[in-house]
């Protein structure tokens, strides 16, 4: 019966190409994925921007009505002001006013103040008058330093009197003045606040004008901002993404904005790289996770097959151990018998093979020198004569590491089988052994037809060969051997097409 052959045409071939379909379609998914959530924190960004423009026009406008409302008070201020010197003047004048001359209209000025407060004293600082106070001349004679310090906002006005004698007026602004001052104060206060706490929730700071100083921020870590070097970052960093606003408050001098995109923005612009980051860790997860199980499902066959295989070799097997015996007592040839014999001895040395396949081999020390010489002897009488073997090293050399004789022969007759069909059943294998510090290493080169670099290791899977005949095992078996059970390696060292390939096992020298 006609074995099928799995060529690399066949399974292999399509292998790649379903990988390399999944990989494509995997590639569409994620990249659609990435597309839309680019889109998406595009979208938000723009939004996010336009609040942030909408804030900060807003702060200029907000700026302008709390430096227009500055500018009224500023004018109230100076309506009081020049009150006051009327005030002083009507009194300067009516002090001066002879008896002949119309006094009423220095008294009307005088009774018309009905709302700054006025302090009048002697030269020795006595209380002689006062006006629009809570406490009077009667309450308070003198000037205490409470009173004194409170109508010390305005400089006192003189006023000469009677015989060289001169008086004072302490004066202070008006009780709705400094109420109205208090709503500005709260007013500017409140500007800064928002401005902080703003709506688009985007990290603010507020500097003076030399760029030195924190006078207010939010959405800013606050254990560092008053280290110079960690604010003049801050302040390159806001600088780098947007214009500062540059503020001016009536009384309080120029003011700068600095602010830059929230913290969420600058989250999302990261957020396609993070997804593609979880997403290939997702699948490389999955990947392994798949290949692990596949691997097992693998090994569990392969030990199945191998232990049913020596199991239905055996009974046979034991049958013609007998004919063997029973033909011997028959005076057959004994040439006849011997290589009756050794074919026997082989069937038994595979099928013990196929046993310990599955299992836990136990390796012992063996001279690997004339493990390979044995190999080799055996394989001579078994292939064309016109093939050339070369060993690098002496038949008395002895290189002694931990083996397991027959799976390890199975590796070396797999490899120089493989090299006979390479080459057709003519041409040189040449076998090198050379030692390191710690690893031994084979070298099985042939002359045969090559192998492209793709296939380097593809060769290894089980079921590829590129063979008529054959179901494309042996490699696979043979990097099992080496790599689980010596602990070794097993790989194309090099090749060249219609030159040859080398194949190189390296063992360890203690497992």
């Amino acid at each position: 019966m006609k074995q099928p052959v799995f060529s690399r045409y066949s399974i292999y071939n399509r292998k790649r190409h379903w990988k390399l379909l999944l990989l494509l379609f995997a590639i569409v998914i994620i990249s659609f994925s990435l597309w839309y959530s680019s889109v998406l924190v595009k979208k938000i960004a723009r939004d996010e921007r336009m609040k942030i423009h909408t804030w900060a026009n807003a702060l200029q406008t907000r700026a302008r009505l709390v430096n227009s409302t500055q500018k009224f008070f500023t004018q109230i201020q100076e309506e009081e002001r020049k009150k006051v010197e009327l005030y002083a003047e009507a009194l300067k004048r009516f002090a001066k006013a002879g008896q002949n001359e119309d006094q009423g209209f220095y008294l009307k000025i005088i009774e018309n103040n009905t709302s700054i407060p006025v302090i009048l004293t002697d030269s020795k600082g006595n209380i002689t008058g006062t006006r629009n106070t809570v406490f009077s001349s009667d309450t308070v004679p003198g000037m205490k330093e409470y009173i004194k310090k409170e109508f010390s906002k305005y400089p006192r006005i003189e006023i000469p009197y009677y015989k060289n004698e001169v008086n004072y007026i302490y004066y202070n602004d008006s009780k709705l003045f400094t109420e109205m001052q208090g709503v500005m104060n709260n007013l500017v206060n409140s500007f800064f606040s928002e401005v902080v706490n703003n709506s688009a929730s985007v990290p603010v700071l507020v500097t003076d004008s030399l760029q030195t100083q924190a006078l207010t921020y939010g959405q800013i870590d606050t254990l560092h901002i008053h280290d110079s070097a960690y604010l003049q970052k801050i302040i390159h960093d806001m600088s780098a993404e947007n214009e500062p606003i540059e503020i001016k408050i009536a009384g309080q001098g120029k003011r700068l904005i600095f602010y830059k995109d929230s913290y969420v923005l600058t989250q999302l612009r990261y957020f396609p790289y993070i997804q593609l980051a979880i997403i290939s860790i997702f699948l490389l997860v999955a990947y392994m996770l798949f290949s692990t199980a596949r691997r097992s499902e693998q090994n569990q066959v392969w030990a199945g097959l191998a232990k049913e295989t020596a199991h239905q070799l055996g009974t046979p097997l034991s049958s013609m151990i007998a004919w063997v015996d029973y033909l011997e007592m028959k005076d057959i040839d004994s040439e006849t018998i011997e290589e009756l014999r050794k074919d026997v001895n082989r069937l038994s040395t595979i099928t013990d093979r196929f046993s310990k396949i599955g299992s836990n081999p136990s390796l012992i020390p063996e001279n690997l020198v004339s493990v390979i010489y044995n190999s080799v002897s055996y394989l001579k009488t078994r292939t064309s004569q016109k093939i050339n073997y070369i060993i690098n090293v002496s038949p008395e050399q002895s290189i002694v590491l931990p083996l397991n004789l027959q799976l390890f022969e199975w590796v070396i007759e797999n490899l120089v089988k493989n090299a006979v069909d390479a080459m057709t059943r003519q041409g040189t294998i040449k076998i090198d052994i050379f030692e390191e510090d710690h690893v031994v290493n084979i070298d099985i080169a042939d002359t045969g037809k090559g192998l492209p670099r793709n296939m380097y290791r593809t060769i290894f899977n089980p079921g590829y060969t590129s063979k008529q005949r054959g179901w494309g095992l042996g490699l696979s078996l043979s990097k099992r051997i080496i790599s689980e059970y010596h602990k070794g390696k097993i790989f194309v060292k090099s090749s060249a097409i219609g030159k040859g390939t080398t194949f190189r096992i390296v063992l360890k020298k203690s497992v």
